[in-house]
């Protein structure tokens, strides 16, 4: 966008984004979530979501809404800061750091019981069991990854791949951000079924 230049974070914004990057990788350690795939391998990539490696490894099928976050926090940003220019702000280099720590806040209450039992009982994710650190830590930099892109590329662009992700994943797996939202939040029997029969 063109605007991503006064958004860009600066030394200081980056070093803030790795303190609430080092900090939710700790509590999720405090959590005692397990650092790596209990299968005892890190792979780059697991494209199988039925099974008990999903969510355990660098990226998956869902590595793209993660990285969707990162496009709609950028999107967000920019919104606000031309909300704030109208009245004579400045823009903020600190929307980096505001989405980093969004986002591991997410990636936090994701591992709690109340999450995982949630996405077992009315999402495709049956056998969820919550992520892996490793997984995690991957999810936050896939979001950090779209988030710059996004600073990069004209509105239109990000939106375009926003939405190729989404359909993509929906293509292969029968889900995508938007259809766990919905089901998350918005069970409907008809999207389960659907999904299962994938």
């Amino acid at each position: 966008m063109k605007e991503g230049k006064a958004l860009w974070p600066h030394r200081g914004a980056w070093a803030a984004s790795g303190v609430v990057f080092l900090a939710a990788i700790a509590i999720l350690f405090a959590m005692d979530r397990p650092p790596i795939c209990e299968c005892g391998t890190i792979k780059l990539w697991h494209g199988v979501v039925e099974s008990s490696e999903n969510s355990q490894h660098i990226s998956d099928w869902y590595a793209p809404s993660h990285f969707t976050h990162g496009l709609i926090m950028a999107g967000v940003a920019w919104l606000l800061w031309r909300k704030w220019k109208l009245f004579g702000g400045a823009p903020s280099p600190w929307a980096l750091p505001i989405a980093v720590f969004v986002e591991s806040a997410w990636e936090v209450a994701e591992n709690t019981p109340m999450i995982i039992n949630r996405y077992r009982e009315v999402t495709i994710s049956w056998g969820y069991s919550g992520d892996s650190i490793v997984n995690s830590a991957a999810d936050i930099g896939w979001m950090t990854l779209g988030f710059l892109l996004a600073l990069r590329l004209p509105a239109w662009a990000s939106i375009a791949l926003g939405l190729f992700l989404e359909l993509l994943a929906l293509a292969v797996i029968r889900d995508n951000l938007t259809l766990n939202v919905l089901m998350l939040l918005y069970p409907i029997e008809a999207v389960a079924a659907w999904q299962a029969a994938g």
